[in-house]
């Protein structure tokens, strides 16, 4: 397994890669859902896939970001995504965008869980009462994968080499520690625990919902993967100190360079052979800490969530 010292080097410095979005295949036909398109990497994300034929829809919370969005990329690519208004802390919210999207598609090939929050005030707790990074980040996206494997499964005969794809937007903090359970939930626990550790909890179960999705569902044509797409300029540092930021941006790459890794475990060929990988920049397979690996976590993360979202599925 790979030490913290070579994971931050190789994101800091990433391995060289000739892939690049001109290397996305034709992709007419193929319906794909983004999390948190409007900016960023997902934006990023959005706009490759249209410039390849997909049919896109760019699930957000605010419509008027979205819709702003949306008619940037549109004048860049010619093609239009489809807004679909989610609000990943809300399970409710997740909810009806499942819905939404299940009444006017049966299939879907390729679903982003790119969305998320960093580093957010631990006093924030998401309506359901679970911490706000977890429900952001990780439990929103878990409940909006299951409501939609179903198409996900359906589509797997009219996807590229037979297999759908799911692509969880994880980071290098996955790498810094594993699963503390108390800290899920709003309660005395997670009030102790600091934002920055919060975060990278959710990033590691990020990378181990993709382990759990190719357990679960990888003979049934759904391929998953996590990855880390680098250090990054995107509006996930919009919170930081001003003079931080500065400091940070002198190194980070932008987003477009971010979104390559995703864009290759969701569109490419290669990857398919390590379905359930850690992905790193730039399209490489890597490896998280190994109690990512747990199938004994993955069970027991799993477990968690379905009792979490009972009563939305």
């Amino acid at each position: 397994m790979p030490s913290t010292f070579s994971a931050v080097k190789n994101t800091i410095c990433p391995q060289k890669s000739d892939f690049t979005v001109d290397h996305i295949p034709d992709l007419t036909g193929q319906v794909a859902v983004v999390t948190g398109g409007n900016t960023g990497l997902g934006k990023e994300t959005v706009k490759a896939l249209l410039q390849h034929g997909a049919k896109v829809y760019m699930a957000s919370r605010n419509k008027e970001r979205a819709s702003a969005a949306i008619q940037d990329l549109k004048e860049l690519t010619g093609k239009e995504a489809i807004f679909l208004q989610i609000e990943l802390t809300s399970l409710a919210s997740v909810k009806r965008a499942a819905t939404e999207f299940l009444s006017k598609e049966d299939k879907l090939h390729m679903l982003f869980n790119n969305a998320g929050v960093m580093w957010a005030d631990v006093a924030l707790v998401s309506e359901d009462g679970y911490d706000w990074q977890f429900a952001a980040n990780a439990l929103g996206h878990f409940l909006f994968t299951e409501l939609l494997t179903p198409a996900l499964i359906a589509g797997h005969s009219t996807a590229p080499n037979g297999r759908c794809r799911v692509v969880n937007t994880s980071s290098l903090s996955a790498m810094n520690l594993t699963m503390k359970w108390d800290t899920l939930k709003d309660g005395p626990a997670r009030k102790k625990t600091s934002s920055d550790d919060l975060y990278s909890q959710s990033k590691f179960i990020n990378v181990v919902h993709a382990l759990e999705i190719e357990r679960r569902y990888g003979a049934r044509g759904v391929a998953a993967f996590s990855v880390n797409p680098g250090l990054l300029k995107t509006d996930m540092q919009r919170d930081f100190n001003p003079v931080l930021r500065a400091v940070l941006y002198t190194f980070f790459q932008d987003a477009s360079q971010g979104a390559l890794t995703q864009l290759w475990a969701g569109t490419m060929e290669e990857p398919l052979a390590h379905s359930g990988a850690f992905c790193t920049p730039i399209a490489k397979i890597g490896e998280c800490r190994k109690e990512a690996y747990d199938p004994e976590i993955g069970k027991m993360l799993w477990e968690f969530c379905l009792d979490a979202v009972k009563n939305f599925l």
